[in-house]
């Protein structure tokens, strides 16, 4: 697929990341919050074309600015108020700035409104209004070790594909929800060339709750678009976003974490919110990711209640991509339902699960089997990332090992015949 030209966010990223490792390993442990921001993210908007959200943080408190500027036009610097959103190991503050350009570089920086403390200049390319070409990239559960373990992994992935407009995550970003510690090293891993020139779409994982609640990280480092549910218990971690001709759209598969006694709503309230949402797309692609997958890789993991409140709407409204983590190793399939007379081909959705971290388990395709659905591909022991680019009527996928070695490769085609999924030789 012919793509555009790099933004120079990408190109930027794309040298930064030969040197995130080393950095990454240098620190021997994240250390509190520094003065001048850190952590900055950006996190999408319903509407990425015209609005943007930033999230940061600070070890001093004071009012938040954000600065942007047409890359075209620097001198032309327009000030938006932030607000404080809370505190873990230093103060966190967030800003949306919206009239925005579609299809528009900007330069932007987000620090004190006295102007005594500010990031770093940094860049982004607002979403162009047209379905132009764009790759994203999608990470399973990186969670343990993470800066020996999957920062290699990650470091593979930013330096495949600098210019992807976005990272998608599928829940256990780390391994405890509340360790700041932990955090760091998974911003580490990223560096802020990558959180904070490329959207962060991310999925909370069942390490990122305690008890019922999720753990004060998460809404104040990825708030979400701000336009899931009625539900105050899936407040800030479910949402869709639009990008490109691509509808993302963030489930909380996390019903395990819910009170006793509202699980089944919990899950209801998802699949309702979820059929308007697809109901209501304007996009001619689909992108669902959540957490604990509807079919299991590992032995003896079942998630039930999620295939029976949730595969049916995946399959009516034909999603095209649901990508899953929590099971530690790498699968991809269909339903049985959705062959076709060629063995390489098939219909309907595709369900994926992928680890990006090191921590491995056992992989079985029994859950797939019992529950009418069958895993194309399946691996053990192998950390992957994965590149997804989109181009008019057809989707491309591939997944890797930071090695390099190509694990899986499908296209999905759409044209006035229906949609075709077809493997593509490794």
């Amino acid at each position: 697929m012919a793509l555009s030209p790099l933004s120079r966010a990408g190109a930027r990223r794309g040298a930064a990341v030969t040197t995130a490792l080393t950095l990454a390993l240098a620190a021997a442990s994240p250390v509190q919050a520094a003065s001048a921001p850190e952590r900055t993210t950006l996190t999408p908007t319903a509407d990425q074309s015209t609005s943007q959200t930033v999230t940061w943080r600070s070890a001093e408190d004071y009012a938040p600015v954000l600065e942007i500027a047409p890359e075209s036009d620097p001198g032309q610097v327009r000030r938006v108020e932030g607000e404080r959103t809370g505190s873990t190991e230093g103060v966190h503050f967030r800003a949306t700035v919206d009239a925005l350009q579609p299809g528009t570089g900007y330069r932007y920086r987000v620090g004190s409104a006295d102007g005594s403390s500010f990031g770093d200049w940094l860049t982004f390319t607002t979403a162009a209004e047209e379905h132009d070409p764009f790759r994203f990239l999608y990470f399973g559960d990186v969670q343990n070790d993470i800066t020996s373990g999957a920062a290699p992994t990650v470091e593979a992935a930013l330096a495949d594909a600098p210019d992807a407009h976005l990272a998608v995550h599928a829940g256990d970003l780390v391994n405890s929800g509340g360790s700041d510690d932990e955090w760091g090293e998974w911003f580490g891993a990223f560096g802020q060339e990558a959180t904070g020139t490329m959207n962060q779409v991310a999925a909370p994982g069942n390490h990122e709750y305690s008890g019922w609640s999720v753990t004060d990280h998460w809404p104040l480092q990825f708030p979400g678009a701000g336009n899931g549910p009625d539900d105050d218990d899936l407040e800030d971690t479910v949402y869709y976003t639009d990008h490109q001709g691509v509808r993302f759209v963030v489930l909380n598969a996390n019903y395990r974490n819910a009170p006793w006694f509202d699980t089944k709503d919990w899950l209801e309230d998802q699949a309702a919110w979820l059929r308007g949402v697809l109901e209501d797309n304007p996009n001619p692609w689909t992108v669902v990711t959540f957490h604990h997958p509807v079919f299991s890789n590992t032995p003896g993991r079942d998630n039930g209640k999620l295939r029976d409140m949730w595969l049916d709407v995946f399959e009516e409204y034909d999603v095209d991509l649901v990508l899953q983590g929590h099971d530690h190793s790498y699968g991809r399939g269909n339903m049985v339902a959705n062959r076709t007379d060629d063995p390489d081909v098939q219909t309907g959705p595709v369900y994926v699960v992928a680890v990006t971290g090191p921590k491995m388990y056992g992989v079985t395709d029994a859950n797939w089997t019992d529950n009418g659905a069958e895993a194309r591909v399946q691996r053990g022991e192998t950390q992957t990332y994965q590149v997804v680019e989109v181009d008019g009527a057809r989707l491309d996928y591939v997944s890797k090992t930071r090695e390099g070695e190509v694990i899986d490769r499908f296209s999905i085609t759409k044209d006035a015949g229906g949609k075709q999924v077809t493997d593509r030789p490794i």
